[in-house]
Parts: structure tokens; sequence; C-alpha cells
């Protein structure tokens, strides 16, 4: 087969997206935090936009700011307004998700939004909680051992997980800190009498059995089935171990609920996962026999074009033709931002309502009376795209008298009942819940009894389906959950 090389004209439509466009989006889909984040630093950045301060001259000042997007001063900043405009105009009905899918075969990574501005700010580094490196570290200053041992005992504590156990091997550890292995051994035995109990031990067995001898218990049957049986203790064959110790079995029983009560991370408590709060994003009020939703601006600052640029504009003053390109766009940039903001809050809004209309049940009755509901369904209503709902409801929360929830929450799939309707996916996982909640710890329930109580209900569910919502619920099997005392 020969190769050639030919020229062939192809005809096809793209979107093509403007800076301004790429900027409304990412806004769009941006947390609460975030977009605060972003209007500060576009507030250091464009000298154009500053922060109103009193809420009477801000409505002035807004209209007349919106009076000079609707009529500029020069013939050059009319098309650029008109252009934003235009844009606008296509921004709720454009399909992003096909845009997004030939972007990147134009050249454009994933990484074109990524800047500064995305990482974490300065302020959340100043503090910290204390780490589980840092409190045994802590302890180890307090400790009179040889140089030597210290240094080891160091990078013992450095080579420890977060669940609290040693990485690492003796071996490694001399041959790092150039130490003798019976200096390494000496200074982990030193760091496993460290608080919390239990760690720099290698596995789960030893982690326990350093517990148990910390409880005084080590050469009790509690020490001796950890240290003898402690493979029939997790399958839960009590029954054996009692046969193979020659005790009864509830002083098997016995010992089996001391050990349940040891911890099998100590090093949880010093855990570095920083608690986020979050701020919604709207609120939903019942008022009577109605639902109003009410937009949450508070935190979020009042843009508007600078006085002294607006003056200039409006007197239509001459300036070098520079500094009046660098202030066209910034303007531009000022009125695009402030433009993007309203109708992102708008469209947030108007989700929201519908929401609302659809789940009122929910509202109304609770999390059983929560009903199938897609993206197209919305998207329908409030005659948007359904990219643009997705990326509405992605970070976004709504506080309501039934709780604060994620807008994501309240779509679901449906499940076919018996009597020909269907009920979402989180309403069949809370009755999932409620059922393994009041059954007999003794005898738990399998999958299958729960997919035959649910049909008893006239809920027409699989077995796998029973499982992977009752691990999405972070629930054990069966076998797992079940308890002996």
């Amino acid at each position: 087969m020969a190769l050639e090389i030919r020229q062939q004209l192809k005809l096809s439509q793209q979107l093509v997206m403007t800076p301004q466009l790429q900027q409304a989006i990412k806004l769009l889909q941006l947390s609460r935090l975030e977009l605060e984040e972003v209007v500060r630093q576009e507030l250091e950045e464009n000298p154009v936009l500053e922060e109103a301060q009193d809420l009477a001259e801000d409505k002035e000042l807004a209209a007349e700011s919106a009076e000079i997007s609707k009529n500029p001063s020069s013939e050059g900043n009319a098309e650029e307004v008109k252009e934003l405009q235009d844009d606008m105009e296509g921004f709720n009905q454009a399909d992003w998700q096909t845009y997004l899918d030939g972007y990147h075969s134009s050249g454009a990574t994933a990484d074109t939004y990524e800047a500064d501005d995305d990482r974490p700010s300065f302020e959340s580094l100043l503090t910290k909680k204390t780490s589980l490196a840092d409190h045994l570290l802590w302890q180890l200053t307090l400790t009179r051992i040889p140089d030597d041992q210290r240094a080891a005992a160091a990078e013992i504590i450095g080579n420890i997980d977060d669940d609290g156990y040693f990485k690492s091997s003796i071996e490694e550890i001399s041959q790092a800190c150039a130490v003798s292995s019976e200096a390494a051994e000496q200074a982990l035995s030193v760091v496993q009498d460290f608080d919390p109990p239990g760690v720099a031990t290698g596995n789960l067995r030893d982690c326990l059995l350093k517990q148990a001898e910390t409880l005084g218990m080590g050469e009790s049957l509690v020490g001796i089935m950890l240290r003898d049986h402690i493979s029939e203790l997790e399958n839960r064959k009590y029954q054996a171990i009692a046969r193979a110790l020659s005790v009864s079995l509830d002083d098997v029983l016995g010992a089996a609920r001391i050990i349940s009560g040891l911890d099998p991370r100590p090093g949880r408590a010093y855990g570095q996962d920083e608690v986020q709060y979050i701020t919604p994003d709207i609120f939903v009020h019942k008022v009577g026999d109605e639902y109003v939703v009410v937009l949450n601006d508070e935190g979020l600052p009042n843009l508007r074009i600078n006085s002294f640029y607006r003056n200039a504009l409006a007197g239509g003053q001459k300036v070098d033709e520079a500094a009046g390109e660098y202030i066209q766009e910034k303007l531009r940039g000022a009125i695009w931002l402030i433009k993007s903001i309203h109708q992102r809050q708008r469209t947030i809004f108007r989700v929201t309502k519908s929401i609302v209309k659809f789940q009122r049940d929910f509202f109304e009755k609770g999390i059983e009376y929560l009903k199938p509901l897609v993206l197209r369904d919305v998207a329908e209503d409030i005659e948007m795209h359904e990219s643009t709902v997705s990326r509405v409801t992605t970070n976004k929360y709504v506080q309501t008298p039934r709780g604060l929830f994620e807008l994501k929450y309240f779509f679901n799939s449906g499940i076919n009942t018996t009597v020909g309707e269907s009920i979402a996916s989180e309403s069949v996982k809370s009755k999932i819940k409620d059922i393994i909640a009041e059954e007999n710890p003794k005898k738990p329930y399998s999958d299958q009894k729960i997919v035959d109580i649910l049909r008893q209900e006239g809920i027409d569910i699989a077995r796998r389906t029973v499982t992977k919502y009752r691990e999405m619920l972070n629930i054990r099997s069966s076998t797992e959950r079940k308890r002996l005392f």
C-alpha cells in the first residue's frame, strides 16, 4: 500500500470560547470559598474594580456602572461590551460537555485553569494540629538514652505511618543511622513504650498485644488469645479457642470483649485531616405552606466600577493610547466579572427553585419521599443545558429545614417498586440503613434477607444492588457485623 501526502478541505462546526466565557464557566463551577478567593484576587489586580462599602451608594454606583456598560463612551468600548453581551446570550444554551470533549484535541491541556490562586491560602498553613510524629518526638526529647539510640529512634519515628505502624526494618534503620542493629532494636523498644500504647509495632497482633501488656493483661487469657490464636479471633471462632485452651466459652467471650475495646489504629487520634466548614450558597425557608428560596450573599464583596475611571469614561477624557487600551481591557474584565457573578447567582437560584418544586415531598415528609430526579428534568424545567446544571450543582450547598445538603444530593436514579412506581436510590439506602440498625446483632440480616424485607415493602431490588448500597454506606457484611456479646 503506497503512502502519499494530499491536502483536503474539511468543513466542521466547533464551539470557540472567548477567555471571558472560560472565566464564566470557571466561576460557575467554583465553590463559595473559591469564588470569594477569586474575587479578592481580582480586586487586587484590577484597578477598575472596587468593593462598595455603603449599600445606598453601591446601588447608585452600580446603576451608573450598568449605564456605562450599556452606553460606553467610545466606539471600541461599545463593540467590546456588545461582544460580551452576545457571548452571555449563548452562555446558558451552550453544550459545554461537547466543547470540553473536543477542546483537548486542539492542543489545550487540563492544566489551563491551574494557577497559584487555586492553591491553599497562606493563612491555612500557619497553624496545624499536633501530628503523631510531633507527639513522639516530644516524648523522645524527654527520654534519656544514648545518642546513637536517639538518632535511631528519630529515624524510626519518621517511618511510622498515620495509623501508628512501623513501616521499615531494623536493618534499614541501622544502615540509615550508621548504628548497630542492637542499638536500633533498643531504640525501637523505647519508641514502642511511648504514648499512644501500641505505636511503632509492625502488625495488628503486636499492636493489640502491646496495649494488653500496658493494661497488665499480657499473661492473661487476653494476651494468650492475641499471641497464639489471633487468626481464630479474627474469624470469631470462639468455640475453637475455648477447646484449644480448655476454658469456658464465657471466658473466651469476656476476653474477646476486652480485645474489641483496644485500638487497632493507635495513631488515628493524631490524624491531620482538617475539619471543613461549609457555608451554604443558598437557603430554603418554609414560610406558611410555601418554601422560599433565598441566596446567601453574605461574605461576597459588592463589586462596582471605580469612580475615578467611571468619571473618566463618562467625561470622555483623552488618555494615552497605551493607557487607554489598558483601561479598556481592565474595564471589560471588570464588567464581565460582575455579570458572570450575577449570572452564577441567578442560575443557582433557578436550579434550587426547580429542585424544591420537584422534591417538595422530601421537604415536607423526609428522605423516604425523595423522588428520582436527573439533570435533564431540571435543565428542561429552567431551559438550560444539562452541563450547565451539572456545574451549578457541583460543590454548592443548600440549607433547608431538613438540614444541609449538596445540590447533587437531590439527583437520584430510580428503583422500581411492585406497584409500577419508582423510588429514589437515596431513599432505598435510608431504608437499608434503618433495617440494619434494627437487626439482632447476634443474628444480623444477610443481603438476601434485606432484599426479602424490601420486597415486602414493595421495593423490587437485586441482591447485588443491596450489597453495593451497603458498601456505599460503609456497613460491613453480616458475618463481620455478628456480635456474640
